[in-house]
Parts: C-alpha cells; structure tokens; sequence
C-alpha cells in the first residue's frame, strides 16, 4: 500500500477529525490560568491533542497553554507543520451554522475549514499515513498547534523561547502551489481628538469592524440632527445614487444609520465592500466643516475613500516578488470626544516599512491626527530555487500535475513565526478564498487531496 492508498482509507477519520476541531468556537477571549487567549481556544488545542494522542504521537502543551505538538520519529532535527487552532469571529450571512462542520454537496462549512483547523488535520492524517506504512524518516516530525495566529501569534514568541527552530516545514495556511513572500504588514490606530460641536448635524457615534484584517461589513452611526426627516431622506438619496445598502430610521429622536457591505480578509480589500468608507462617504455629504469630526472625515474621503493601494497617501509601491500595496480600514470607532480608525497595511517584500509609516504620519497629521499603537511584522522571502522552494513545488506538481510556481500574497502566514517555513496550502488554484468570509468550506476531495500533498511533502523533507 502506498501513501496515497492509505490517506484514501483514512478519509473517514480525518473528515470526523476536521468536524471535532470545527465545532470548537475558538476566537480569542480574555485569559484565564491556562487559557492565556480563552476557554474557547484552550478547547480546541486539546482537542486537537486529543485527536493526535489517539492516533499513536507523542503530544505535548506547553504549560500555560499557549501552544501545543504532536510529535513522530527520532532525530535531533525535526521538520514542522505549522498550523493554528484559533479563528476570527464567524460574522453574519451564513447558510449553515458557522460552527456546525455541516456538510452539503461534497463541502464542509465552518468557521475553520480553511483557516486552518482542517488543513492542520490534513497534516496531522498525513503524517498517521506515514507512521502507519512505517516509511524510514530521519529527522522528528512535529505538527503544531498554534493559538494566536489570528490577532499577533504572541504564543509563537513563546515557542521560539522555550523551542529549537525546525530544519525545514510548511504552513497550511496561505494557497497552493507555494507562497516564498509574504509582505511586510503595520496594523495601526488613526486617532483624533474632537472637541465639542454646535453644528445642526452632529455624529453620537460610529461603529463599524471587528478587526483590523477584515473588511468591515456593518456599520452603525448614531446621527444628531435639528432636522432628522431631512437626514434620512439624504441616506435614501445617496444609498439610491451610489447603489450601497443602507437603512436608517429614528430612534429617540436621533437617526440610526446602518450601512452594510461585503466582508474580505484585509489582505485583500479590493474584494470586499467597506461598509465604514460607505458611511463616511454618505457622512460627507452632511457634515459641514469646521469642526473637527468634518474635517477628520473629509479628510478620509479625500485620502483614503475606497481606495485600497494608498495612491492618495502617498504609499502605493509594488515589486516584482510580492505585488501591490494594500490598505484596509478595518474597525472604526468614534464618539463625540474622539475618532479612532484602525487601519491595516500590506507592502512589498522589497518597501521599508519605518518609510511608509513616516510618510503616513505626516498626511493623517493634516487632518490633526496622530498614529498610535503600531504593530510591525516585517516582509518575508525565500528565492524560487532555494532547496524548501523546490522541495515543496516538486511534490505539487506530481501529486496535482499541475505545474508548481511559487509566488506572493498579502496574507501573512504563520512562515514569519518560525524560519525555514513557507506557505503551502490548503487553497488551490481557481477556488475561492473564503478565509475571514461567510460560508467559509473546505470541498472534501480538497481535504483529501491536501492530506495526500501534506504527507508525501512531510516524507521529502524527513527521510
């Protein structure tokens, strides 16, 4: 029996495996002892250890829980698949339970199917598929369970603390046939101070995003106004010319505007639709200047509007590795006494991001605001025929036989926690990237057909 045999006679497993860790909701929550990200994700790292214990590995959880590994083989070196347990929140618009691991018509839907609970299992299974045949490695295998790579990988820091880096590995967590870069990404606060406004129309409040790496798809903002009929007449207007989707109504004398839009990872914004840039857009067109929430909108509107590559802003770039720029207002914030934007920004591999983020200081200071609470990850980049590349695009192409091509995303990956990993899988060419998105699935035969990747791609670099 060869490996790909015995993936085929494991699909069972492995598809109630991916299910078990799926129907953990595993969004970051406040710590407890144990728990540093919350109960939901602490759940689903043992589960996942679980699943691996009784699959014959040595497993291991870091003790105060920030991560966890199945481990196979001997060796002093060891080969790494670095996958992740947490997800982001499930959002609204879904056809199935986001946390039912529900499938129809050959699909699993879940919050985790792609990114990454299934993957890691697709992993976990290729590796039973090895230890099962008893194929000679030569180096330790470990598949890890990670628990924050959704909002810092901060329990990746304590793992190159307390662990030996790998010799070699992959992520299931980015597209086939390979990512070699991945841009360098800055997550930022865009924060005005506003003093009070007599002005007839005035903004209460506005909310809109979850996170800063996901296009915002709802926002609600909180309209004072002498004359309220007259505002909601102006939403119909606009939402009617523009063709967006918003809805408001009077409530205590204040109108409630509720602008929606499309969801999209903040890597790649130009497939979403921004329901916070739609509502400053509308906000525009009442807010008189002056005071200092106008001026602070109109300067967004001027800037930044639907753009998703900085051109206005002066840091649109590109290169050859990695592609284009992109820019993401994912949360916003406001209230009468501030405005809070959280923005996040992709560059290219070849760009400096200290030179970007000088330059973006001093456009948002025209409008009186300053930037706070950065957060950095830099760019990362493996040559095309550097000895992983290669590795790696070999295995592709002869399990796929499609030809293997490495190349760039926005995303970034858990490869930047870890040397020597690159992004490898789950989603293939032509499918939909449905990562951070309603309706999130993962098609079966894919699932399959990563774990027959997975574990030959595992053998290359153990044997």
């Amino acid at each position: 029996m060869n490996l790909n045999e015995k993936i085929d006679g494991l699909k069972e497993e492995l598809i109630k495996a991916s299910q078990e860790v799926v129907k953990i909701k595993s969004i970051e929550e406040e710590g407890k002892p144990g728990m540093p990200f919350g109960e939901g994700v602490s759940k689903a790292l043992d589960k996942a250890l679980e699943i691996s214990a009784s699959l014959g590995f040595r497993t291991y959880k870091e003790e105060e829980g920030y991560y966890g590994y199945a481990e196979y083989g001997e060796g002093e070196d060891y080969v790494a698949v670095l996958g992740h347990m947490d997800v982001v929140p499930e959002g609204d618009n879904w056809i199935h339970p986001p946390y039912g691991a529900e499938i129809h018509d050959g699909k699993m839907f879940g919050r985790g199917t792609l990114d990454d609970k299934a993957p890691t299992m697709a992993a976990l299974f290729g590796l039973k598929a090895i230890k099962d045949l008893n194929m000679p490695i030569s180096k330790k295998v470990r598949v890890i369970f990670g628990t924050n790579e959704e909002t810092g990988s901060s329990e990746m820091h304590v793992y190159n603390k307390k662990e030996k880096a790998p010799a070699a590995g992959f992520t299931p967590d980015a597209m086939y046939p390979l990512i070699n870069a991945e841009k360098g990404i800055r997550r930022f606060h865009v924060v005005k101070t506003l003093n009070s406004c007599n002005c007839d129309i005035s903004i209460k409040s506005l909310k809109g995003g979850i996170r800063p790496n996901m296009v915002p798809d709802k926002c609600e903002t909180i309209i004072a106004a002498k004359d309220t009929e007259a505002v909601v007449k102006a939403v119909k207007e606009f939402a009617d010319k523009m063709g967006y989707n918003m809805k408001s109504e009077i409530v205590n004398g204040d109108v409630v505007l509720h602008t929606f839009g499309v969801s999209a990872h903040g890597s790649m914004p130009e497939l979403g639709k921004n329901a916070v840039m739609h509502t400053f857009q509308f906000l525009g067109t009442i807010l008189k200047g002056g005071c200092g929430l106008a001026d602070y909108v109109n300067f967004f509107n001027k800037n930044v509007a639907l753009e998703t590559e900085g051109t206005s802003l002066k840091i649109a770039c590109e290169d050859k590795p990695s592609g284009k720029l992109s820019l993401n207002v994912g949360v916003a914030d406001i209230n009468e006494g501030k405005a809070d934007m959280w923005i996040d920004i992709r560059y290219p591999v070849t760009a400096k991001g200290e030179e970007i983020m000088n330059t973006l200081s001093k456009e948002f200071g025209k409008c009186g605001a300053k930037i706070e609470r950065v957060e950095a990850q830099d760019p990362l980049y493996y040559a095309e025929d550097s000895k992983l590349v290669t590795t790696l695009l070999k295995v592709y192409s002869e399990q796929t036989g499609e030809e293997g091509k490495a190349y760039g995303i926005g995303g970034g990956t858990y490869a930047k926690e870890l040397p020597n990993i690159v992004g490898f899988g789950p989603i293939f060419p032509g499918k939909p990237d449905l990562d951070h998105q309603a309706n999130e699935y993962i098609e079966i035969d894919d699932l399959i057909m990563n774990a027959k990747i997975y574990a030959h791609t595992i053998y290359e670099l153990a044997k």
